[in-house]
């Protein structure tokens, strides 16, 4: 079994080592006084952003070659759900940056969810997981949709194995991704594995490049966005390495959501699960990471496009009317965190073609 330093490598052979816009490219040439500004836009982007590790490394889950292989292997699994019409893969696609580009998403039998799926793109840097905040981590998050009764469908947890345990193929992928437990395949092992494939799927863009020293990496028109999205308050929620995904905040803070988006049905956020008054409107700021291909926006996803989700979350948390010219300001910026996932990131293992034979 290979342990860290095995983990490093898969992070550079998944090709999510190496940022966007690196390379041989010819870079900008600057004058002085740009170079100036730049170094300076710099130091104050490093008071509010972080770049992103490697890898999302925990305590509590081991990253090895064996488990992410076998997580990645359930992650795309439509046997996971009742009748296999779906898998993880499905809510969360990797082909389109971690989302299926719906409001809601359709479960097992094509019954639609109540909230936007989020994507699973450095989710794993989250504090918490879900809108509501009510998984602690990417590897309890992992199983709750399998046996979720409007998801993926699956009975309990037992029945979830015993159809595992049907299968040669994944008894011998449990056992060499935990070779020191007596009965590998079980639930909290699925968790765990599809969780460490999780914690690779991380991804720097050029926004990392400049957080890294390298400060032609962006344009001053898209450090400019940068310094707006600082100025207005958006770093409030919206700061760390992913840009979000912190601690629960209430939504909204000013007028009502429905005004702005005619949505018919009120989200009361985590009031929804633990029926706790103070519980009302709060949610989870969600990372801005590759937000410009996560549309629609919002918990329900009624909201089409980038301009408009900042729109509406200017007049809804900072109680401000932001101009045209600052919302255009800070989409350019927002586009700086969009990130080249490779090829065969976004592909289904060869592997689940024969591994119920």
């Amino acid at each position: 079994m290979k342990n860290l330093t095995w983990t490093l490598a898969l992070a550079l052979a998944l090709g999510f080592g190496a940022c966007k816009g690196s390379g041989d490219e010819k870079k900008e040439q600057t004058n002085p006084e740009e170079q100036t500004k730049k170094m300076e836009l710099l130091e104050r982007a490093k008071l509010y952003f972080k770049p992103l590790p490697a890898v999302a490394l925990a305590e509590h889950n081991e990253i090895t070659e064996e488990k992410v292989k076998l997580g990645k292997i359930l992650y795309f699994d439509n046997k996971l759900s009742e009748t296999g019409n779906i898998s993880c893969n499905s809510c969360h696609d990797l082909n389109t940056f971690g989302v299926d580009n719906l409001p809601v998403s359709p479960g097992d039998d094509g019954t639609l969810g109540t909230r936007n799926s989020p994507t699973v793109f450095n989710a794993a840097f989250h504090t918490t997981q879900f809108w509501d905040g009510r998984a602690k981590d990417v590897e309890e998050q992992a199983g709750m949709p399998i046996t979720n009764p409007v998801e993926m469908m699956m009975v309990d947890e037992d029945y979830t194995v015993n159809r595992l345990k049907t299968s040669n193929a994944y008894a011998d992928l449990f056992k060499a991704a935990f070779p020191n437990d007596a009965d590998p395949v079980s639930f909290e092992n699925l968790k765990l594995a599809i969780g460490a494939f999780e914690r690779t799927l991380v991804t720097p863009s050029k926004f990392d490049e400049f957080l890294n020293g390298n400060i032609d990496a962006m344009s001053l028109e898209e450090l400019s966005g940068m310094e707006t999205f600082i100025t207005t308050g958006c770093i409030a929620c919206h700061k760390g390495e992913v840009l979000g995904g912190g601690a629960l905040q209430k939504f909204p803070l000013f007028g009502s959501y429905e005004e702005f988006t005619g949505a018919t049905v009120v989200d009361y956020g985590k009031y929804e699960e633990t029926k706790v008054e103070s519980d009302k409107h709060l949610f989870k700021p969600q990372s801005l990471r590759n937000v410009e291909k996560t549309y629609p926006y919002m918990h329900d996803g009624k909201v089409e496009s980038l301009e408009e989700a900042v729109r509406i979350m200017g007049l809804t948390s900072l109680n401000k009317t932001l101009s045209d010219k600052e919302i255009a300001s800070i989409v350019t910026f927002l586009k700086t965190l969009t990130a080249d996932i490779p090829e065969d990131v976004k592909q289904a293992p060869d592997e689940l073609l024969t591994i119920w034979q």
